[in-house]
């Protein structure tokens, strides 16, 4: 029983590791993405050269933050994987679903303001949140 236990905090110190890794990243990407759209007009006066650069770090700092989310799911259980799995697919489908049509309708002017692309991202944070929070309480 002693075994279960220690093998039990062993895989939540793992867990525990790879959600903090995966905190890290997503938070380097915020500021690369932060860095990327703010420094041409505050840092550098629109230079390419560094535009270009912000760009480069922010498309590696994500391609490091795919690479820990993929490691991150290995490390779940089948339930934690499933619950994560379920909610990337359905902000996968709010994100088309409303992307798509709010895009055509600000391209032929239909609506108020300008759809920018932050309004999609917030969506899909707030449903990805929420999925996950349901999920996990739907399976306790």
């Amino acid at each position: 029983m002693s075994q279960t236990k220690q093998s039990d905090g062993g895989y939540q110190t793992r867990v525990r590791t790879k959600v903090t890794r995966l905190f890290l990243w997503n938070g380097a990407w915020g500021v690369a993405t932060a860095l990327m759209a703010f420094g041409p007009k505050f840092l550098w006066d629109h230079s390419l050269a560094f535009t270009l650069l912000a760009v480069g770090l922010d498309v590696a700092v994500g391609v490091g933050m795919l690479r820990a989310n993929k490691i991150y799911l290995a490390q779940l259980d089948e339930l934690q994987r499933k619950v994560q799995f379920n909610s990337m697919g359905i902000t996968l489908g709010v994100g088309l679903i409303a992307g798509v049509p709010i895009s055509v309708m600000d391209a032929y002017h239909f609506i108020p303001f300008h759809a920018d692309i932050g309004y999609l991202l917030i969506l899909m944070s707030v449903t990805f949140a929420a999925c996950n929070l349901y999920g996990t309480w739907r399976y306790r």
